[in-house]
């Protein structure tokens, strides 16, 4: 019996050799966008499998439900037709966790820092795939960049899970510890799946529960380079932040804070909470849809189609490049604003604080941004032919999906069987991005560059 379990282990081994082998090379003659179409693709069949085991569900969930549910985890999204703390036993909720955690960090990420925590280099074509998915200014390297976010992942990850755990318990929750892991993870890749119904609606008012949300969101959304770069300076390693940290840290500080400012002002819905609360609950909403957290304190139902279209217009921009989060991307956003400017100046360059961008930076730019108003303006057409909801609804929940951000107003567990399909697709874009969708349908193997400048979009 022994010596045939034993053989059995080597069979079963040599076939997962085999297999990784295949899988190897066949991720080498593969264009690095389509190499990350295909695994974030395997990620969601793998969860989708796990999630329709017995063991992970507490009743009945349809195949459809569970796919989508993969790829909202995968894409770092947080929409939901079902309840997460209700339809999954503790072994689904955490294939959920761990669909987030590789969704957030990037695909390939984890196995590339195992290979370089083994003092070994990565393989060509697993740079060229890093590199397809964090775009990085020219003086950083992606091997000891892949080291950085797995380590800041961890760090802030487990500060959040500290916190929060001290938070649920004085605010005796059940399973405090769990809970607390659960939602620092998905707090930090900008992922909004929650164990509660009614997302942090019962803790509105709580300072401290908003706060470490927004920080472990902002610090997922802004993206690795931000805190890389600053690391470097405070080592001494370079003499000032990247461009690229700047535009970041700039444009993520004013569109908070003249979207907090919008709301607070003509949000009547607040207005009967005290003046502090009106006023984190204005953050709080503007946080969760610049970042793409899709965590709310507020019913989103219930918000003015003045704030709607605000949050709407701050979820399109999104977060940060090489971050956890989704969306447009701050930066491609500024390269617009700086297109704009330089187009009424009648210059032929964009410039930001006295430095060109690349041109085919704004090239890129420029793409991404086409690509994204194509997608959103798709989505929104087929939705409304397939759901019967009111327009603004059916925008916001285009704009949510497309944008990974997983806000809804309500009409996700009312979606159609087509309609379901419509939003899984819209969430697995945005997880690529519109552009890298692109290229993973059209483009060859050959056509891999990897940018020499110091900015990314």
């Amino acid at each position: 019996m022994k010596n045939h379990a034993y053989a059995y282990g080597l069979e079963m081994i040599n076939v997962v050799a085999g297999l990784s082998f295949r899988v190897n090379e066949t991720l080498k003659k593969l264009h690095p966008a389509q190499a990350v179409f295909l695994g974030y693709l395997a990620y969601i069949c793998m969860g989708s499998i796990l999630l329709s085991l017995p063991i992970s569900c507490t009743k009945y969930v349809s195949v459809l439900d569970n796919i989508f549910i993969a790829t909202s985890a995968v894409s770092t999204t947080g929409l939901s037709p079902i309840s997460i703390a209700d339809d999954y036993t503790f072994w689904g909720q955490l294939v959920i966790l761990m669909l987030i955690q590789l969704g957030g960090i990037g695909y390939m990420t984890f196995g590339s820092f195992i290979i370089l925590s083994g003092k070994r280099t990565l393989p060509q074509h697993r740079e060229n795939i890093s590199a397809t998915v964090f775009s990085l200014p020219k003086n950083f390297l992606i091997q000891k960049f892949i080291k950085s976010v797995v380590i800041f992942t961890f760090i802030f990850e487990s500060f959040g899970t500290v916190w929060l755990y001290f938070i649920f318990k004085s605010a005796g929750m059940k399973m405090p510890l769990w809970s607390a892991v659960f939602h620092s993870i998905s707090s930090f890749c900008t992922a909004g799946f929650g164990l509660y119904n009614d997302s942090f609606m019962a803790f509105h008012n709580n300072v401290q529960l908003n706060l470490a949300i927004s920080i472990l969101s902002f610090a997922g959304a802004i993206g690795f380079i931000v805190f890389v770069d600053i690391w470097r300076k405070l080592n001494g390693k370079v003499q000032q932040i990247t461009l690229t940290s700047k535009i970041i840290i700039k444009t993520t500080f004013w569109l908070t804070l003249c979207g907090t400012f919008l709301i607070f002002i003509s949000e009547p819905s607040i207005q009967p909470m005290p003046p502090g609360e009106q006023l984190l609950a204005a953050f709080f909403q503007t946080m969760t849809a610049l970042t793409t957290v899709g965590f709310n304190t507020v019913s989103i139902s219930e918000l003015t189609k003045a704030s709607l279209l605000l949050m709407v217009v701050l979820m399109v921009i999104g977060a940060s490049p090489s971050g956890t989060g989704g969306g447009l991307k701050s930066t491609t956003f500024s390269a617009m604003i700086g297109i704009m400017k330089s187009a009424l100046q009648g210059k032929s360059e964009v410039t930001f604080w006295g430095r060109e961008v690349p041109p085919e930076r704004v090239r890129m730019a420029t793409a991404s941004f086409g690509f994204y108003i194509i997608f959103l303006t798709l989505g929104i057409y087929l939705l409304s032919l397939t759901e019967q909801c009111a327009f603004e609804s059916v925008l916001f929940e285009a704009a949510s999906a497309l944008g990974t951000v997983g806000l809804s107003m309500g009409i996700t567990s009312t979606l159609t069987h087509l309609g379901k399909i419509i939003v899984t697709l819209l969430m697995f874009i945005g997880r690529l991005g519109p552009l890298t969708f692109g290229m993973a349908l059209f483009l060859r193997q050959d056509t891999f560059c990897h940018e020499d400048n110091d900015i990314a979009i």
